[in-house]
């Protein structure tokens, strides 16, 4: 018997965003995404893409200041998704990892979805901006969606000279290593991968 999709929707309304999310993780990597922003829709794309999730977002923001609480929210409304759709990890391989490589960068991320919110960050971004992003939000996104995902991520750049490169690389991996500790681990049977017997 095919086991139902594990998918949900986020609404976050605020005075500098407004945000309509939804998500299924056991998707085909298909995505509609309006984020006023070339290079996040970029971004988030392919996220949706290399994981295999379904992922619609519409983000209306306070663009004309700058793309900072556009991006930090909707971190945090990817977070609270995936949050909500893993509930108490049961029957899930909690942990993932990937380096990918993106052509002269390779980018090591891992992640374990403990209930326990981290964020290690070690990317060096040669430029201040790509497009008319600037790569300082890149670590406010991926810091948003641990404080809401209620996971640890460790993010590293083993090598890289291209801004673009390696921030594309470091949201492939990522997407890679979410699919891979969100994949389904029958040997379980229906339980919590810890000894504590809960996360």
């Amino acid at each position: 018997m095919k086991e139902e999709a594990r998918k949900c929707e986020i609404k976050r309304v605020t005075g500098e965003t407004d945000i309509c999310l939804s998500l299924n993780i056991d998707g085909k990597g298909d995505s509609d995404i309006d984020t006023q922003c070339g290079f996040l829709k970029h971004m988030l794309t392919l996220f949706a893409k290399h994981g295999g999730f379904d992922l619609s977002v519409k983000c209306r923001g306070d663009v004309n200041v700058d793309f900072h609480h556009t991006a930090e929210d909707i971190g945090i409304a990817l977070g609270a998704a995936f949050s909500d759709i893993l509930g108490d990890k049961s029957g899930i391989c909690r942990y993932g990892w990937t380096a990918l490589p993106m052509d002269e960068a390779l980018i090591l991320s891992a992640v374990d979805f403990s209930g326990r919110c981290h964020l290690e960050y070690a990317l060096e971004i040669p430029s201040q901006k790509v497009g008319d992003f600037d790569t300082e939000l890149v670590e406010e996104f991926f810091l948003a969606f641990v404080r809401n995902a209620k996971c640890a991520l460790h993010i590293r750049q083993l090598s890289g000279k291209n801004s673009h490169h390696i921030i594309e690389g470091a949201f492939k991996s990522v997407s890679r290593s979410i699919k891979a500790a969100c994949a389904r681990d029958a040997s379980l049977g229906g339980g919590v991968m810890s000894t504590k017997g809960v996360l």
